[in-house]
């Protein structure tokens, strides 16, 4: 039986990637901060809830003797932020980048498996008053294919927005992309995860703008303020 430590399971893409790896027969070890749902999670795919603070340095010593050995680790767990960059506190800054960028590293370096899956964002672009959220993202991509010289299988998944308590608090008005469901992520995820694909755009047309950004950066910038 393969066996998967899952970040961020106590909602959202986390949880639903859980679940999606139960079904497929995966043994979990499940982590998160809201010890009641991540329970509930681990009642229903028959894994090991750990409940932790990963940005704790003894919680995520508890994290990684439990994950030690596991054929996937997938880092879903992650905060965000949104607003004038010059009102970001510093502490702000420092906790979302911790816990983004510098955690999933930790601990990929703790276990070393086979293969890592990320949840990025399409934020790798760039977005507005999402600087430092959109810096970890990109952060994410640059490890992730940092680590496939390595001989490691890497993912990174893209979602566009999702349905997610990530929203939840925040008015969602861009006009794309269009929320999606993590449910949907979470079946992109797995399915890239089983191929061996390094990367992966939910929806996939979101690809497009990632490849116009890199190709043509000036009318990317251009069009996303005039649209986005």
């Amino acid at each position: 039986m393969n066996h998967a430590l899952v970040t961020g399971a106590s909602s959202g893409i986390g949880a639903a990637t859980a679940l999606r790896l139960a079904a497929d027969g995966w043994n979990l070890v499940l982590t998160g901060r809201d010890r009641r749902r991540l329970e509930e999670l681990a009642d229903r795919t028959g894994g090991r809830a750990v409940a932790a603070d990963l940005t704790d340095d003894d919680a995520l010593r508890q994290v990684i003797d439990a994950g030690r050995g596991v054929d996937l680790l997938v880092h879903s767990a992650g905060i965000g932020w949104a607003g004038p960059f010059a009102e970001m506190e510093p502490d702000r800054i420092d906790r979302l980048v911790e816990l983004n960028l510098t955690v999933p590293m930790r601990l990929t370096r703790a276990l070393l498996p086979p293969r890592v899956a990320f949840v990025a964002s399409v934020a790798v672009v760039g977005v507005r008053d999402e600087d430092v959220y959109a810096a970890t993202k990109a952060g994410l991509r640059t490890f992730a294919a940092s680590l496939r010289y390595r001989g490691i299988t890497t993912t990174a998944v893209f979602p566009g927005a999702v349905r997610t308590p990530f929203f939840h608090g925040r008015t969602y008005d861009r006009r794309f992309p269009r929320m999606v469901e993590p449910e949907r992520v979470a079946d992109a995820l797995v399915d890239a995860v089983l191929r061996g694909r390094a990367e992966v755009f939910v929806p996939r047309w979101l690809t497009v703008a990632d490849r116009l950004h890199g190709a043509l950066p000036a009318t990317f910038h251009h069009l996303a303020r005039r649209f986005g």
